[in-house]
């Protein structure tokens, strides 16, 4: 009988040893015990949501613009149409608001009433959506 000092381990006792003890990823949380799962989900209903440039909501407020959620989620549907066609720079037309919207970022870069649009002028976009 040979006796082996070998401080080595073969491969099979590594494969013993780490991966055995890893845990399967779908039942890994986060500290506040959240899977991977739940925060995709969040991170994606999170990018659906359209956010307002500090330009658009300077402009939002010094004409006294309100949206109501039935205009946001409108605005929302009219970008994610935009999108669908590959559209960039889109007018989206919610009742009587006109919105420049960068489609991509899902973005609003301006807001104005139509009556406040010079001579019905819209320019750098290229495509519109009316709502």
């Amino acid at each position: 009988m040979k006796i082996q000092n070998n401080p080595f381990l073969s491969i099979e006792q590594l494969q013993d040893q780490y991966l055995k003890q890893t845990k399967p990823a779908a039942n890994r949380t986060t500290s506040e015990g959240l899977s991977f799962q739940d925060i995709l989900a969040t991170k994606a209903e999170e990018n659906e949501k359209i956010k307002f440039s500090k330009h658009a909501s300077n402009r939002l407020s010094d004409r006294n613009i309100t949206l109501t959620d039935n205009q946001l989620e409108r605005l929302s549907e009219g970008t994610q149409k935009a999108g669908a066609k590959g559209i960039r720079e889109s007018l989206v037309l919610v009742d009587s608001l006109a919105f420049i919207v960068n489609v991509p970022n899902k973005t609003v870069v301006t807001a104005m009433n139509q009556t406040e649009a010079d001579e019905n002028v819209f320019t750098n976009i290229d495509g519109a959506v009316i709502m």
